[in-house]
């Protein structure tokens, strides 16, 4: 089974991801540390993220130790992410990996949960569910930046709930992959706490399931 979980930052997407990944004992793949950890190749290496031939270089030197990486959650490595995700070839370059772990999970599990930005429309168009999990993006920003504040991370709302702002546009505009639902189940996260949300999504998968 794969379960495709997508939706905008800070939505509460890979808690729940997580969650589901537990309770069915499935293999998980937070996508969004894929490019996160080319961005931040690229950042490091002092390269622009917005630029094709630094992006794709990072993203073929990528390896999975890179992406375990505790340095991939800073505001300016979410940026760099958001930028190298819109270039195509650096989306195509990423795009194999994740369909080969969606089609042979891990350690044998039977089955994986997918968490991203186009998982149900592009990755894996045909997963067994979709999800789409989205929140207002004044309660996303404040969630982050609590967030960033429980890491020790400097953080300032009215700049994290710009960036959240900006980074919206920028995944919903790009011409390769865009952030739309598709024919996910669209579930709104602004007024549900996290347990609320995960009692919902797994009656509904195991109602599906049955």
């Amino acid at each position: 089974m794969i379960i495709a979980v997508d939706g905008p930052a800070a939505a509460g997407k890979g808690t729940l991801a997580k969650r589901l990944a537990t309770h069915f004992d499935f293999a998980l793949l937070d996508t969004g540390r894929l490019y996160r950890a080319v961005g931040h190749l690229v950042v490091d290496a002092g390269g622009n993220p917005a630029k094709k031939d630094d992006a794709l270089r990072a993203a073929q030197l990528l390896n999975p130790g890179q992406i375990k990486s505790d340095d991939l959650y800073t505001e300016i490595v979410a940026d760099a992410a958001s930028q190298v995700a819109a270039i195509p070839a650096v989306r195509q370059v990423l795009l194999d990996f994740q369909r080969d772990f969606a089609r042979t999970p891990p350690g044998g599990k039977a089955g994986a949960v997918l968490d991203g930005r186009d998982i149900g429309t592009v990755v894996c168009p045909n997963a067994n569910i979709k999800l789409f999990i989205t929140a207002r993006p004044e309660i996303r920003a404040k969630r982050r930046h609590k967030e960033l504040q429980e890491k020790g991370l400097e953080s300032k709302y009215p700049a994290v709930l710009a960036e959240i702002e900006a980074r919206d546009e920028r995944d919903r505009t790009r011409e390769v992959s865009p952030l739309k639902a598709g024919d996910a189940w669209k579930i709104d996260t602004s007024d549900k706490t996290p347990d609320t949300v995960f009692e919902m999504v797994r009656t509904y998968i195991e109602d599906r399931s049955s």
